[in-house]
């Protein structure tokens, strides 16, 4: 019933394509083309303008042709996390590798491209369905802003699956944690680092003092916290007036993220104290977290599909986040669905085209068994 070379086509075809966050026009037009060229209904929303990017969240639609079923859709995402200008594809053994200094993208083609051929299958072949959407979202590696930009829940679907997160093929994440931003401003006082260093306060040693009082890492089962960017300072015979870090901390239980990024505030708050600095501090919500029943109809469904192709693996819960976030925000039950890729975010990035098409296929029949069912 696959396709699988018109499988394969179109993942190398998606990968080829440069698209980093906010700069995914391309793509999303090639995208757009191949939607419609294969029949189904397609049209953009208006997130480009809203994100100030050059390119919208791309939906497509397979009308109903049974009634009753539940209206669903399958989500991925085009943006990468590095630009891929250049991208050549080595295939080693069944498995795609980027050949050159480049990542290879299968985050999130590796989902995006098996969405597309199941839809297209089961279009072909015939069989009964509800609505099925694909919605294909632009921006998420920078904070998900392209699912929080989408009206998904002007579509009237039931539930959906984001293929947007590492093997095995045939898993579910149901549960996510939350995710807290914070940003820091440490203020000193500059003044000549050789000449009269004692009439400057040095924000960077400020900001030292109070990173180094952090507690950061894997905290417990739950909870994490990091502080991964750090800029200032203008030379090194200037005492630093400035200096501006980030931070996160994610977890499970949001007792314990807000007991986690109050720690960090006030470690930075000591530490410019110590030094007779100031801090300006502000931090951000990035994404709530959920937690989907077993017995809800996305997970009964996706678990029936995966059993009925004899995958067999445990629900998952993660610290990552996905569209999945935003869209369970809107009130639309979503659950992310395990793909092939490996080692993303690294230039060993690398998918094996059999978990392409278990992907397609576990899509197929989760469309065939939510055919089956009443809508929720």
């Amino acid at each position: 019933m696959l396709n699988e070379a018109r499988l394969f086509r179109l993942f190398e075809d998606l990968c080829a394509i440069n698209a980093p966050p906010l700069m995914e026009s391309d793509c999303v037009s090639f995208a757009r083309r191949f939607l419609a060229d294969n029949g189904l209904e397609v049209w953009e929303d208006d997130a480009g303008k809203r994100l100030g990017g050059n390119a919208n969240n791309l939906i497509a639609k397979l009308p109903a042709n049974s009634a009753g079923a539940p209206s669903i859709f399958f989500s991925a995402h085009f943006d990468t996390v590095e630009p891929t200008a250049g991208l050549e594809i080595e295939l080693r053994d069944d498995v795609y590798y980027s050949k050159s200094d480049t990542i290879l993208g299968a985050d999130d083609k590796a989902g995006m491209a098996p969405a597309i051929e199941a839809v297209l299958s089961v279009k072909e072949a015939k069989e009964p369905h509800g609505d099925v959407y694909l919605v294909l979202s632009v921006a998420e590696e920078i904070g998900l802003k392209g699912a929080f930009a989408c009206e998904i829940e002007s579509l009237g679907v039931d539930f959906g699956y984001v293929f947007d997160t590492g093997p095995p093929v045939g898993s579910f994440v149901t549960k996510v944690g939350t995710q807290d931003k914070i940003h820091a401003l440490v203020k000193g006082k500059p003044a000549h680092a050789g000449k009269d260093p004692e009439h400057g306060i040095n924000a960077i040693q400020a900001a030292a003092a109070g990173i180094a009082k952090m507690r950061v890492g894997r905290l417990d089962g739950d909870t994490t916290a990091n502080v991964g960017l750090i800029s200032g300072g203008t030379a090194t015979n200037v005492v630093p007036a400035e200096v501006a870090f980030w931070m996160e901390a994610r977890s499970m239980n949001l007792a314990d993220l807000d007991a986690q990024v109050e720690h960090m505030i006030a470690c930075v708050q000591e530490g410019a104290k110590q030094y007779g600095a100031t801090a300006e501090i502000s931090k951000q919500r990035m994404y709530e977290g959920y937690d989907i029943p077993k017995e809800k109809s996305v997970v009964q469904i996706g678990l029936e599909a995966a059993s009925n192709l004899g995958f067999d693996f445990p629900l998952r819960c993660t610290l990552g986040g996905s569209d999945a976030n935003a869209f369970n925000a809107k009130g639309v039950p979503t659950i992310v669905a395990g793909t092939g890729m490996k080692e993303i975010h690294t230039h060993d990035e690398h998918v094996a085209k059999k978990d392409l098409v278990d992907l397609a296929r576990l899509a197929v029949e989760i469309i065939r068994v939510s055919s089956r069912s009443a809508r929720p």
